[in-house]
């Protein structure tokens, strides 16, 4: 954020990169000039007032051009990249055979290459007839023969991005890279939301947490050799220079995002020693802090915590068993939080709660324990169960979702 940004201010390689890594993530927000000014002012404004002595005439201007150099980093990415975003998302479509009208369309000329089954025949079928007698010869032949059908039975012709990649992971000596295969479990839910900064924050997030469970080397640029060889491969007549620029582009972001985040194995470790260290009554103090510090900033909260004491400390409870979940089973406590929201689609919860009911836990979280890991832990892990719930309420209130989990007929004919 902005707290990185200005630290990296004596660096322009790292401040470039930095605002190159934002910007990416904000690719589906329309940042303008007057935007721009209006947050750079108000921020300026409010570091005049909250600092003791104000903020000087010479650091408002510092702050200021930096905040100016951040903002036409990002028109300028969003304006320049978005033509990157759309070879990526097409070619994504002509890899895995999801190509729309317009691809086909696009694609019509591509050769179809088809070989004669005849010929090689023919070409198998030669021998050198002083090898030996008519039996030998034969024999030899006939297991020739043998093993070219089996061969051609067996042989599958990958034909979807994941199967060339297997394929091709295989040829290139990764076989045994078994880390591959966890990210490319995710590869399509990363490339098709490459337009969406948080979907995607989300998916790198989630990335991350499955593999730090993986014991042994990961060198993810092994993963972009593979990546481009087998686009290569399926889209032989479309790859050019915008393509390769466009892949490596997308690779260079996820690459960076995954690797600036946390160590997950540190987090868990100090958020499970701080959960095993409370007792009954701290534990108490800490259902009751939450939800007194969430009313107090969020008092329209209240209309939608009417449930007894004890259903307010069991669902206390569970986010704490949620936020130590996700670190030791990601995947599976993805989605079991993708379930548990949309069971909540019915309740339409606003949105706009999440982030103070996260600060809030946070808080009280963070007044109870002096280790700063467990609270970065817990703050970390709490911002992606919320993101997670969000992106599921959003997704899944649909007027057919909505009807079905109010039981309305009349609404779900509608």
């Amino acid at each position: 954020g902005i707290v990185t940004i200005l630290t990296l201010a004596h660096d322009p390689a790292g401040l470039k990169a930095e605002v190159q890594s934002v910007g990416f993530r904000h690719l589906d927000r329309e940042v303008t000039p007057s935007r721009g000014a209006v947050f750079r002012d108000a921020i300026a404004d409010l570091l005049d007032m909250e600092l003791p002595n104000g903020l000087s005439s010479k650091a408002r201007l510092g702050f200021q051009a930096i905040m100016n150099y951040v903002a036409g980093g990002y028109i300028y990415i969003r304006k320049n990249y978005s033509t990157r975003v759309k070879v990526i998302q097409r070619s994504w479509r002509i890899a895995n055979n999801k190509a729309t009208d317009e691809d086909d369309m696009e694609d019509e000329a591509a050769d179809k290459v088809a070989d004669d089954p005849s010929d090689t025949f023919k070409k198998t079928k030669s021998f050198d007839n002083s090898s030996g007698s008519r039996e030998e010869v034969g024999r030899s032949q006939s297991k020739r023969e043998s093993t070219m059908r089996t061969t051609a039975s067996e042989l599958k012709v990958p034909t979807t991005f994941n199967e060339m990649f297997l394929f091709n992971a295989a040829v290139m000596g990764f076989s045994s890279s078994i880390w591959m295969q966890f990210v490319l479990d995710q590869f399509d839910n990363i490339v098709t939301n490459v337009a969406n900064s948080y979907r995607l924050q989300e998916e790198c997030d989630v990335l991350t947490l499955v593999l730090a469970k993986h014991r042994g080397p990961i060198k993810l640029p092994e993963f972009k050799a593979v990546m481009l060889a087998s686009l290569r491969s399926l889209l032989p007549k479309d790859w050019d220079t915008h393509h390769e620029v466009a892949w490596n582009w997308l690779w260079e972001n996820v690459e960076r995002m995954l690797r600036s985040q946390i160590n997950p194995k540190v987090f868990e470790e100090a958020l499970e020693r701080f959960v095993q260290s409370i007792d009954e009554d701290a534990l108490m103090s800490l259902r009751q802090g939450i939800y007194k510090e969430f009313f107090a900033v969020a008092p329209a909260g209240q209309d939608y915590f009417k449930q007894s004491t004890t259903r307010l400390y069991f669902i206390a409870d569970k986010m704490i068993e949620i936020t130590c979940g996700i670190y030791k089973e990601p995947r599976v406590m993805v989605e079991d939080i993708s379930a548990l929201g949309l069971r909540h689609v019915a309740y339409e919860i606003p949105t706009e709660l999440f982030s103070p009911f996260v600060s809030s836990a946070v808080k009280t979280l963070g007044d109870m324990t002096t280790d700063e890991t467990a609270t970065a832990s817990f703050r970390w892990s709490l911002n992606l169960v919320s993101k997670i719930l969000v992106r599921t309420l959003l997704e899944g209130s649909t007027i057919v979702m909505k009807a079905i989990n109010r039981n309305e007929q009349k609404a779900l004919q509608k």
